[in-house]
């Protein structure tokens, strides 16, 4: 049997963009040319805080915010994770982010793992977002 993933209804992933201020975006690098790099710099535009998780590039800056080692690091509350890393890496950022205060995990598009998904609902976390572009989803709404 292969693995599908049951992301909440649409209108649930609008009520997240609603009522999120700041994204922490894992795997946010400072090349521009990368997808993590242009949809945090659109999120950023459209008036989302991001803050950059990416262990190699602590404590420098990518559009404008500090560099955090990792999602434990980051001393505001977090409404959003954004996970811009490959599947099999979902797991580790899931058990990191439940270290956290963090309200919704959201992996990118083409992004999901079941062991994720696993460790987020046992412990009572159900706000979870897989293989879906925030972006994508933000400029539905705003066209609703």
């Amino acid at each position: 049997m292969t693995y599908t993933f049951q992301n909440p209804s649409q209108d649930v992933m609008f009520d997240y963009l609603k009522n999120a201020k700041t994204i922490a975006v894992v795997g946010l690098s400072d090349r521009e040319e990368t997808v993590a790099y242009r949809v945090s710099k659109f999120m950023q535009e459209a008036g989302y805080t991001i803050i950059p998780v990416n262990p190699k590039l602590t404590g420098q800056e990518i559009l404008g915010q500090t560099v955090y080692f990792s999602l434990q690091d980051v001393p505001v509350h977090m409404d959003i994770v954004n996970v811009f890393r490959r599947s099999e890496f979902l797991p580790d950022v899931a058990s990191d982010f439940l270290e956290t205060d963090a309200d919704i995990f959201w992996a990118q598009l083409g992004l999901e793992s079941q062991e994720a998904e696993e460790i987020l609902r046992q412990a009572g976390r159900n706000d979870i977002v897989m293989n879906k572009c925030i972006k994508v989803e933000y400029l539905s709404m705003v066209e609703t």
